[in-house]
């Protein structure tokens, strides 16, 4: 017998003889690398440690150099052409990490040496089970990165900045701590309710000047050709790595609209992420969503008119844009576009409904041999994104091969859990 074809109630009425629900539960998705049997089963995975090798490179750093297992700036007078900053930066994306677990805050113990003057910076980023990453955050000594969704891939980024003499700092180790957060509750709508609408990615009309610097090198370490095609924002939260488009803006101008990468960060600021709301706004956090600092400073003297370094802002830029989109979309001086940060927004409506069982089993993918990321103790209420076909469960007679993406969780669960009579959910998209 199908799922759908059970009336709402029936494992309510199991005879005596059956096993009990955290039973059922164990044998059908116990199974694979990581079950836990025991009083462990019904504890879902808990923080995850580990060192990150500074040694191994991925191709993505710019102007940095290893020696002795250390970073430090190669070249201490190279700087993002973006910004005009007078201290020299660098970085390096380090390898990502799989985990066998689902986590939305990252914790940071950070071995590193910074002369008065200088900084380092960690910024984490995740990927969810859809390959979907999330923005940059910062993780400081005794604040963990927190994410906007749950991931089960983490990705660390290492930013020195040296001195205006051209000192430079240095990082000797990296150790992470990762653990997912107790998803907010009361926050879905109703089982059965509307589908929510997904958020589009933001949209705002800023002010845009034109980068040139040809033959100048970018923060991720892209050097600058003629007729270029990226942009820069003012913050490092949407910075790709080099050669990939990772974060993308959509650039509408006078004549046309085009797609291009971010590869710097400018200009005027660099932790201006002023496409967020003020929840999550890295500083400025009184100006409103879409509001650089530099427009707010040139046009209302906010921050007395000067940018995070106290320079006099002189125009109210928010994004710079490398010749070839700045003139592809029909711009012959700075002026405005509308830019529209493209990894932003919700990526997809969600649904809420309810689960029976205790000690399910959440899987990295829609199978009970996949990872378990994650576990319900008991019956609750989840938010599904997407579902899709995958191993066929069975349980008390009933079975069922749909699965459903939880985001909150960052993994899969059957649907013969989900405690509705349609095996197939109604509303949700496939994955």
């Amino acid at each position: 017998m199908r799922r759908t074809d059970r009336p709402r109630t029936a494992r309510r009425r199991l005879p005596a003889c059956v096993l009990s629900l955290a039973a059922l539960s164990a044998l059908a998705l116990g199974s694979g690398p990581a079950a836990a049997q025991g009083p462990a089963a019904n504890r879902a995975p808990g923080p995850v440690s580990w060192q990150a090798d500074l040694a191994d490179a991925t191709g993505h750093e710019a102007n940095i150099s290893r020696a002795g297992g250390s970073l430090r700036l190669k070249d201490a007078g190279l700087r993002p052409a973006s910004v005009r900053s007078r201290q020299g930066q660098g970085s390096a994306v380090l390898p990502a990490r799989v985990l066998d677990r689902a986590v939305d805050r990252v914790s940071v113990d950070l071995d590193a040496t910074a002369p008065a003057g200088s900084r380092t910076a960690v910024d984490i980023r995740g990927r969810d089970g859809l390959g979907r990453w999330t923005e940059w955050r910062e993780a400081r000594e005794g604040e963990p990165a927190v994410l906007p969704r749950a991931v089960t891939e983490v990705q660390a980024r290492l930013t020195l900045v040296g001195t205006p003499g051209g000192a430079t700092p240095e990082i000797r180790g990296l150790g992470l701590s990762a653990e997912l957060g107790t998803p907010a509750a009361g926050t879905a709508p109703a089982a059965g309710a509307p589908a929510g609408a997904a958020a589009a990615p933001f949209s705002a009309r800023v002010f845009a000047t034109r980068e040139g610097l040809v033959g100048g090198t970018t923060a991720n370490g892209h050097v600058i050709v003629p007729n270029d095609r990226f942009v820069a924002l003012p913050s490092r939260r949407g910075l790709s790595p080099k050669g990939s488009a990772e974060y993308s803006v959509r650039v509408c101008g006078p004549a046309r609209c085009e797609t291009a990468p971010v590869w710097d960060v400018g200009p005027w600021n660099t932790h201006d992420d002023h496409w967020n709301p003020s929840s999550v706004r890295e500083t400025f956090k009184d100006l409103p969503q879409g509001r650089p600092e530099a427009q707010a400073a040139y046009e209302n003297g906010y921050n007395g008119g000067r940018d995070e370094f106290g320079r006099r802002v002189l125009n109210p830029a928010g994004i710079d844009l490398a010749d070839g989109t700045f003139y592809n979309v029909g711009l012959n001086d700075n002026g405005w576009v509308t830019v529209t940060y493209l990894w932003t927004g919700d990526g997809a409506a969600t649904r809420s409904f309810p689960t029976w069982g205790t000690g399910v089993n959440i899987r990295r993918e829609a199978t009970t041999a996949s990872t378990r990321v994650a576990q319900l103790a008991g019956p609750t209420t989840v938010r599904v994104q997407c579902q899709v076909r995958g191993q066929l469960v069975q349980i008390d007679g009933y079975s069922n091969d749909a699965w459903s993406y939880l985001p909150d969780y960052g993994g899969y669960v059957s649907n013969i859990y989900i405690d509705v009579p349609e095996g197939w959910l109604p509303g949700v998209p496939t994955c």
